[in-house]
């Protein structure tokens, strides 16, 4: 054999060896990584088996005339959040909710509507019999009265609600490493336990778990309508970030977070029903909110919402999940 040779054959090996050196490490990623994946899978149905809990009274939505499960019909999702702190004295059965979310979900087109309730909202509260913030709905009737004041006042089935306590934003951007958005303004804002501790930064930064909770429930320097488009933009950031490959060994502390401070109806199944929005990307998702003004000619203050947007609001929701002609 020729020098030559020799060394094309030393090349040649040295290739096959790489080669099988690289294949080698491809199969344990995915080893690993199925193996993490089976783990995840797992641990998210125990946290869903351990965060069901259905409405007291309650037997699906009045508006509905039959049930719907998520792979076949166009459903709606309502986000709550409330402020547990002990600072506030608030217990889950007596909490106000602090921010309320409607998702509406088109299973035809795959995409998402996605309207802000502020707080102060003054609507009527069937569950009283008369009209007050909406926030007061949790306090005064629970999830139940919740839930049908949202049907009320949006003209729309709500088919599942998702309660989550704020200590688990603060747990789930942090288990994700911190998020990145954009702070509006400079402001000394409280932080969880209600002290003003935490100094916002006006720009687009990465953001802790207390300093996105503080930014979420800021609105002394504007109002409920710019609260709640604050609120979505973190809701996108956080989950921007938790789709991004670099955040799929952190999944774990995300699902112990969400799991120890979540609350919903929905079962596990129908949960991984709602994968098929995703499986495409990101779906598309119109975020919404409920026009009106400040009302402070009496006490306390409420937000008086405008009639013509509200109406705008129910018939864009009702065609989404075409209850009505589009």
């Amino acid at each position: 054999m020729t020098r030559k040779e020799v060394k094309t054959q030393k090349i040649k090996s040295k290739k096959s060896l790489i080669l099988k050196i690289s294949v080698l490490l491809v199969a344990g990623i995915l080893i690993s990584g199925s193996a993490y994946g089976f783990y995840l899978v797992k641990k998210a149905k125990s946290a869903a088996e351990k965060s069901y809990e259905a409405v007291e009274n309650r037997d699906g939505s009045v508006l509905r005339t039959s049930e719907v499960t998520p792979l076949e019909d166009h459903v709606s999702i309502l986000f709550i959040g409330v402020d547990d702190s002990e600072t506030r004295n608030q217990g889950t059965d007596e909490s106000r909710s602090d921010a309320l979310m409607l998702a509406t979900l088109n299973n035809n087109e795959k995409t998402v509507k996605l309207v802000s309730i502020p707080r102060d909202s003054y609507v009527y509260i069937p569950e009283i019999g008369y009209e007050d913030k909406i926030n007061h709905a949790l306090v005064k009737g629970g999830l139940k009265a919740t839930i049908e004041t949202v049907e009320e006042l949006l003209e729309v089935p709500v088919d599942y609600y998702v309660l989550m306590n704020f200590n688990a934003f603060i747990d789930v951007v942090d288990a994700l490493d911190g998020i990145n958005v954009n702070v509006p303004y400079d402001r000394l804002e409280k932080d969880e336990e209600d002290r003003f501790t935490i100094q916002l930064k006006k720009g687009f930064q990465k953001l802790d778990g207390r300093e996105a909770l503080a930014l979420a429930r800021t609105r002394m320097l504007d109002n409920d309508i710019e609260r709640g488009k604050r609120q979505q933009e973190i809701l996108s950031a956080i989950v921007k970030k938790a789709s991004s490959a670099s955040s799929f060994t952190k999944y774990g502390d995300v699902i112990d977070a969400v799991g120890d401070n979540m609350k919903t109806d929905m079962t596990f199944d129908e949960m991984k029903s709602f994968l098929s929005y995703i499986k495409d990307g990101m779906p598309q998702v119109d975020s919404m909110y409920l026009s009106g003004y400040d009302d402070t000619s009496t006490k306390p203050y409420y937000w008086r919402l405008d009639n013509e947007s509200l109406t705008e609001t129910q018939n864009i929701l009702k065609s989404h999940l075409e209850l009505v002609e589009d």
